[in-house]
């Protein structure tokens, strides 16, 4: 099992930002299944995640980790595409609470004006199906830059923050 991974501040404030997040299982058979979260929080000291899975669009997510509990993140700027990607390991699945609906709602508000910078009118990207939520949190075991371009895929530092699209990230070998 690979050694676990701490998210240092920067890359916490990437993760919580309005960046798209996708999360990706897998069922018994190997079969992927991706959706789109609605935000993240980073707790434990950056040792784990918590990721919010709409009910209305997650049941074969929600269904796929309590299986075997693998979980990806897939997380990117809109604007330029940098992409940090986390896995891991759930930890706990539970009904999300008030304080996490304002934190959702936080998040949603900025992936919509995330998306209306590329041009999807905001009210749409308002729809976004979010209520009620369930709690994921997991165990950060990897952290991998997924930016399209060099070094895509390497295993990204902690130290290291996201950076902008064309800056050099420091690696772990």
């Amino acid at each position: 099992m690979p050694q676990p991974v701490r998210i240092d501040d920067d890359l916490r404030e990437f993760l919580e930002s309005g960046v798209s997040v996708i999360v990706g299982t897998r069922d018994a058979r190997f079969l992927g299944e991706v959706l789109r979260a609605v935000g993240t929080r980073v707790v434990a000291d950056g040792a784990e995640v918590v990721v919010y899975v709409p009910e209305a669009t997650g049941a074969r997510t929600l269904a796929n980790l309590a299986d075997n509990g693998r979980v990806s993140l897939c997380c990117a700027r809109i604007a330029d595409h940098v992409t940090i990607q986390v896995k891991g390991r759930a930890l706990a699945v539970e009904a999300a609470s008030d304080e996490d609906r304002a934190r959702i709602d936080r998040y949603r508000r900025a992936l919509a004006e995330n998306l209306a910078f590329i041009g999807l009118p905001l009210r749409l990207g308002l729809r976004l199906a979010h209520w009620p939520a369930r709690a994921v949190r997991f165990a950060v075991d990897e952290v991998f830059l997924a930016t399209p371009g060099p070094g895509a895929g390497a295993p990204l530092a902690a130290k290291e923050p996201p950076g902008d699209a064309g800056a050099p990230m420091e690696s772990v070998a």
